[in-house]
Order: structure tokens, then C-alpha cells, then sequence
């Protein structure tokens, strides 16, 4: 799967989907400290689902409703490094394919996915 990774993405986490078979383009590799509008616009344009930890996106893409590819919002507070990339790896493996055109948050406890849009408001 095409994933972009925020900058507020742990290397160990990227490091542990691209072990995976996943294809992680890292903007804290790339280009950090870039706006949040421009990080979704560069997951969008190359078809690729956005990872981060990031509340704000949920407000750009709800809100503002700039156009997703697809967004998973990650709340992972209180675990370990290795809790935390076991509960991404076991996400993508599990509910990958329902993560395009949906925003998923990612907690402790479980994964919530909604539907968002999909064309320009008019």
C-alpha cells in the first residue's frame, strides 16, 4: 500500500511498514516542517492513504473539506514504541483496503472509519 507519513510519524514505525511490503514516503525524510494543507495534497496526488498523529486533519478534510485519499489518524498515547508499530503494522494488514477514502482513527482499543469525500464541493 501507498502510504504518506507525516513528519510527527516514529522512524521505527515507517521503518516497520516499509519491512512490511508497504510503500512509505516519509515527510519527515523529505520535507519537514511543510504545511499540513501541502502534506495531504502530496498524499492525495499520488493516490496514497495519509498516516499521522495529527488531530488537525481530521479538521482539513471535515471541515474545510479538502480532498483525501484516504487519512489514519493516529491515537496511540500510552504505549510503548513497539505497541504502537505492532498496532499500525496490524492495521494496514488487516483493514488496508478499507482505509482508501476513509478517515480511520487508530486507538488503543479499536479503529473507527468514516467515509469522506470524494469530489470538490460546488
Amino acid at each position: 500500500m501507498k502510504i504518506v507519513a507525516d513528519e510527527n510519524v516514529d522512524r521505527q514505525i515507517v521503518d516497520r511498514l516499509r519491512a512490511h511490503g508497504h510503500d512509505v514516503l516519509s515527510i519527515a525524510e523529505v520535507e519537514p516542517g511543510i504545511d499540513d494543507d501541502l502534506v495531504l495534497l502530496k498524499a492525495r496526488e499520488s493516490g496514497a492513504l495519509l498516516l499521522t498523529g495529527d488531530k488537525d486533519f481530521g479538521e482539513l478534510v471535515f471541515r474545510r473539506r479538502l480532498l483525501s485519499s484516504g487519512v489514519v489518524l493516529m491515537r496511540l498515547i500510552g504505549l510503548t514504541p513497539d505497541q504502537k508499530d505492532d498496532s499500525v503494522v496490524a492495521a494496514f494488514e488487516l483493514h488496508g483496503p478499507k482505509f482508501p477514502a476513509h478517515f480511520a482513527v487508530l486507538s488503543r482499543r479499536n479503529i473507527r472509519i468514516r467515509s469522506v469525500q470524494l469530489e470538490s464541493p460546488s
